[in-house]
């Protein structure tokens, strides 16, 4: 069973692997993020996400922001302390030492149409049936409920979304033909310690993407 949602915002950052320090976007959404916001609507251990098509329905467009960024992280050995009754730790932002400031080169004004499905896993009981969480999922997305805001590559682009029920009278999609070479795909989680990142060459025909399955050829790791 598919579903379709229509997701927008003023902001979005979809950040290329090969870029170290500046960050700069990809010129649409990726499947991973795609499928991150499907899970913000929905996750549960018995399911996971698939997403087969993206339709970018706004014109691509670029705007270039500096910005400060928090350059540290908090030691791993702090919070285990905090966490046992220890002092709080934290990160001060105006500390010269941890503030860094960094240009990007953002999307503006996207709207994108995602169609995904999913598929029941391992960790699915014996009551567990997809009609159920087809139905939750549903009821959630006509209510605008969310486990957490979903958001169009960082956290503090948040992203509207509404379920797309009737496809003939949604709006149509840019008519562009852009080839936008080997993007993100997802992250291969089978070491969890070194998740891989696997990739595919995506073409937008006429505002659409097709999205390979993860078991194609097409997807690389």
């Amino acid at each position: 069973m598919g579903f379709c949602i229509e997701v927008s915002g003023d902001y979005a950052c979809f950040t290329r692997p090969e870029m170290k320090v500046e960050r700069v976007s990809y010129d649409v959404i990726t499947p991973s993020s795609a499928r991150a916001i499907f899970e913000s609507i929905l996750w549960k251990p018995a399911i996971e996400w698939h997403i087969h098509k993206i339709e970018v329905l706004k014109p691509i467009k670029w705007v270039n922001i500096r910005r400060n960024e928090v350059g540290a992280v908090l030691p791993m050995g702090n919070i285990n302390k905090a966490m046992n009754g220890g002092a709080m730790p934290a990160l001060y932002v105006d500390d010269p030492k941890v503030r860094q400031q960094r240009a990007g080169l953002f999307l503006k004004d996207v709207a994108y149409r995602i169609h995904a499905s999913f598929s029941l896993t391992d960790k699915a009981e014996v009551s567990d049936n997809s009609g159920k969480f087809a139905e939750m999922f549903k009821r959630r997305a006509r209510k605008g409920q969310c486990f957490n805001q979903p958001y169009l590559g960082c956290r503090e682009f948040s992203s509207d979304f509404h379920l797309i029920e009737d496809l003939e009278n949604a709006r149509s999609t840019i008519e562009e033909d852009r080839t936008l070479g080997w993007m993100l795909y997802d992250l291969d989680y089978k070491s969890a310690k070194e998740p891989m990142p696997l990739f595919y060459n995506a073409v937008m025909i006429q505002g659409v993407i097709n999205v390979p399955d993860r078991s194609s050829e097409e997807v690389r790791g």
